[in-house]
């Protein structure tokens, strides 16, 4: 393995005290490994080796291990009672009666960096979307529908009462059991200006008061909390990103004064990743930087960014586009645009740089980030990486699963093995960086757990008669990739292939459908969910989320879902097509292509332009859990040019016993 930031990451090791900063070197290390090729765990420990003493190293093995299990092992000395007690003892010190912990960073990302995993340092739950509310003598974590089962196997109802994030939001339950004349704190860098809004009127009407805390609580009593990140900084080259970074803040300089506006705080680091065209490597498996930018109506950057992060080279990739700056500079920045009119983004700004425009005198404008839109619709370049890290990937899954095929015939095959297996295929990519999440393995009962997180104490083996489902993606510089597959380890029983061909049924309505322009996801939601309607079943979490481009795999503003959503579908977005079906205790289904948003030939009559879908993911779709009796005659025949597909991409790039594996998982069906 060879990186060219090898000599940065050493010069950043040797920094006096590294050696007792372990958490900053996991960051650094982490950040490398993300920009190298065929990077694997071996890799990393490698690497590390070549600067720290073996003791550290093997310390060092050992915290990034712990951190990968999200801080809540009760082995490891994870204790939520004392935690919570050690907390409210904090706040009745600080005269305050109750704290709300978010599952956010000061970015409200979705992938954050170990060190703002605050909800699961203080409950034990992993999932990427919740908030706890700890008032003096009651509790409750909310979660929404994807962690309805994780949360109860993470989180103790004797300390935490269970609530829906979204039905039964945290607002109301501070309404319902805040006291007229207590006190609950916040922490304003992890809540938007619109959440903040929500629990200060909640609380008002309640007769008591949202009042900002610093530090936050949490970051004072956790006593390993990991470093800020300090991952390299990197280029993202003109032949994957397809548009200069001059072309793009020209764009927004155009947009900010159709907005009226004279700046906008750019708080959502993959927009700025997008603007710039950098990468980086601060949170787990998204090649983010984080960091802050304002840019300004002439398409003046200023980037507010540790320094360390950028080597030379990435230096000068950025000159001429931003001006780098310390990140403490960004409250004074901020005072200076106390004149103006100034665009904070709805979505990922926080209620700190409200404040901080607000008392400068500045006209805050929350909205829509400017560059959300921009960065969703994929230029041809972007496209076409696509289909080309998506061709190299679905090359890997049927190796993999024809590997599977054999290796879980036996019973002695478990999940962590299944999941390593693919990772080791993909790193064969050389433009392969890193999964794009972690992935999700659920044989049997847990693959009923949308987001389940596979760990010692959970992992088990794939057993014959049980469905096994694997979530999975990757991070390659051309594109970004996110596929489930579920199968079945010996015979299914015939509940299994009637719900397994609905979900079918509600991917092929998605992927055919043909809709004008101007459609929002959330008008094609019904589509992918009504052949299970039709018999009293559904699921609870969204059809499908925006991708980015070697960005985030969960990217908006433009989703598929039962939600609100006014984002109309643009030619170049590229979305998930993810239905499925869940069986609490025993079984889990999604079936999960990458399609792209496409123009298409309106029919002879048509008023309006038409839109429609390109499938960007090809791999066999189990065959054996298909009722064909359920298929009309469209569905069959779309199912079966979808799988002749699948052979011509890749017949003649297998060897034989591949391609013979793969020419009975793409057979024709017939009834």
């Amino acid at each position: 393995m060879t990186y060219s930031g090898d000599a940065h990451l050493a010069a950043l090791l040797k920094n006096d005290g590294v050696e007792k900063d372990l958490t900053s070197v996991i960051d650094l290390v982490d950040g490398v490994l993300a920009a190298a090729n065929g990077a694997t765990r071996a890799d990393w420990f490698d690497l590390v080796g070549k600067n720290l003493s073996p003791d550290t190293k093997e310390a060092l093995l050992d915290l990034r291990d712990e951190r990968k299990g999200a801080f809540c092992n009760a082995a490891d000395g994870f204790d939520a009672k004392a935690r919570i007690d050690d907390l409210r003892k904090y706040l009745a010190a600080k005269g305050v009666d109750g704290f709300i912990v978010p599952r956010a960073d000061e970015h409200q990302g979705e992938y954050v960096p170990a060190r703002a995993e605050r909800l699961a340092w203080l409950t034990g739950f992993t999932g990427s979307a919740g908030a706890a509310v700890v008032m003096r003598d009651k509790a409750a974590i909310f979660v929404d529908g994807r962690y309805t089962i994780q949360v109860r196997q993470q989180v103790s109802n004797d300390i935490y009462e269970y609530r829906h994030l979204v039905n039964e939001p945290a607002v109301g339950w501070i309404y319902d059991h805040i006291e007229a004349g207590q006190k609950l704190a916040y922490d304003p860098w992890l809540h938007t200006v619109a959440h903040a809004e929500q629990l200060r009127e909640a609380c008002e009407s309640a007769g008591a008061e949202l009042v900002a805390i610093d530090p936050n609580p949490i970051d004072a009593l956790w006593q390993k909390q990991p470093a800020q990140p300090l991952a390299p900084a990197r280029s993202h080259l003109l032949e994957h990103a397809g548009q200069s970074s001059a072309d793009k803040r020209a764009a927004i300089a155009k947009a900010l004064e159709t907005l009226e506006c004279e700046a906008a705080v750019i708080s959502a680091p993959d927009s700025i990743a997008w603007l710039l065209n950098i990468r980086g490597g601060d949170v787990p498996q998204t090649p983010l930087m984080l960091g802050y930018a304002i840019i300004d109506q002439n398409g003046n950057v200023d980037l507010f960014a540790d320094e360390r992060k950028f080597a030379a080279e990435t230096r000068d990739w950025i000159a001429g586009d931003a001006t780098l700056r310390h990140p403490g500079e960004l409250a004074d920045a901020l005072r200076g645009l106390g004149n103006g009119s100034v665009r904070l983004d709805e979505a990922t700004a926080s209620d700190w740089l409200r404040v901080q425009l607000g008392e400068a005198g500045a006209t805050v404008r929350v909205g829509r980030d400017p560059i959300a839109i921009p960065k969703a619709i994929k230029n041809e370049v972007e496209l076409e990486g696509s289909r080309k890290a998506h061709k190299r990937d679905g090359e890997k899954i049927i190796r993999y699963f024809a590997w599977l095929e054999k290796a879980a015939a036996d019973g002695t095959l478990d999940e962590m093995r299944a999941a390593d297996k693919l990772l080791s295929l993909r790193e064969e990519d050389p433009l392969f960086r890193d999964s794009s999440f972690t992935t999700i393995p659920g044989s049997g009962p847990n693959g009923a757990i949308c987001h389940y997180r596979c760990i010692p104490e959970t992992n088990r083996k794939l057993q014959p008669g049980e469905i096994f489902l694997i979530d999975s993606g990757g991070q390659y510089i051309d594109g970004t990739t996110d596929i489930t597959r579920t199968t079945i380890i010996g015979t299914p029983s015939d509940e299994m292939r009637d719900r397994f061909t609905r979900v079918l049924k509600g991917h092929i309505a998605l992927a055919t459908a043909k809709f004008p322009a101007g459609t929002t996801g959330q008008q094609l939601d019904t589509l992918a969910r009504k052949p299970l309607w039709d018999v009293g079943l559904d699921f609870d979490h969204g059809t499908g989320h925006g991708v980015g481009s070697y960005l985030g795999v969960h990217e908006g503003p433009q989703r598929i879902s039962k939600g609100p959503n006014k984002i109309a579908l643009k030619p170049g977005m590229v979305v998930s097509n993810e239905p499925g079906y869940y069986k609490e205790g025993e079984y889990g289904i999604r079936i999960e292509n990458l399609i792209a948003v496409r123009e298409i030939d309106a029919p002879a009559g048509a008023e309006l332009p038409m839109l429609g879908f390109e499938t960007l993911t090809f791999s066999p779709i189990e065959r054996r859990l298909i009722d064909a009796s359920l298929l009309d005659d469209g569905e069959l025949q779309w199912l079966n040019d979808y799988h002749a597909q699948v052979y011509a991409l890749y017949a003649d790039e297998l060897d034989e016993t591949h391609r013979t594996w793969l020419q009975k998982a793409t057979a024709p069906l017939t009834r």
